[in-house]
């Protein structure tokens, strides 16, 4: 598995996998485009909160490379080059319906709160909030 910046020659992949993500993302050197075996397998993208908390907005997986541990070593080099920027934590969430708590669970994550936003513009369950101390 390797975790390389998104570069122009990516985002017909990146665009493919979500359309959402902006240019300014590219600028930002803040999504990476995770590859097994020489061929592009998802994405990765991160903000900083608060312009210093690494916060892990989206990781996505093709279907092939799904449950063959590809998205935990993902995270895991990912939380390194954080530790390599000086960065004590990092944050992530999650939708109270989706399976991936379980994994960021696993990966020594832990809840740390959650936004309710039943009768709102977003309904959906409830976004659960989880740290990790580096």
């Amino acid at each position: 598995m390797v975790l390389k910046y998104a570069e122009e020659t990516d985002r017909a992949f990146v665009k493919k996998l979500n359309p959402h993500i902006g240019e300014e993302a590219f600028q930002a050197k803040s999504l990476y485009v995770i590859w097994k075996d020489a061929q592009p397998a998802g994405i990765l993208s991160y903000c900083m909160l608060w312009d210093h908390l690494p916060f892990l907005n989206l990781i996505y997986l093709e279907e092939p490379y799904r449950g063959n541990g590809l998205g935990t070593q993902a995270i895991h080099e990912w939380e390194s080059i954080m530790k390599r920027k000086g960065h004590k934590m990092v944050l992530l969430s999650t939708q109270a319906d989706e399976r991936a708590q379980f994994l960021y669970r696993r990966l020594g994550y832990i809840d740390c709160g959650c936004l309710l936003f039943h009768d709102t513009p977003f309904d959906q369950p409830a976004e659960i909030f989880m740290r990790k101390i580096l």
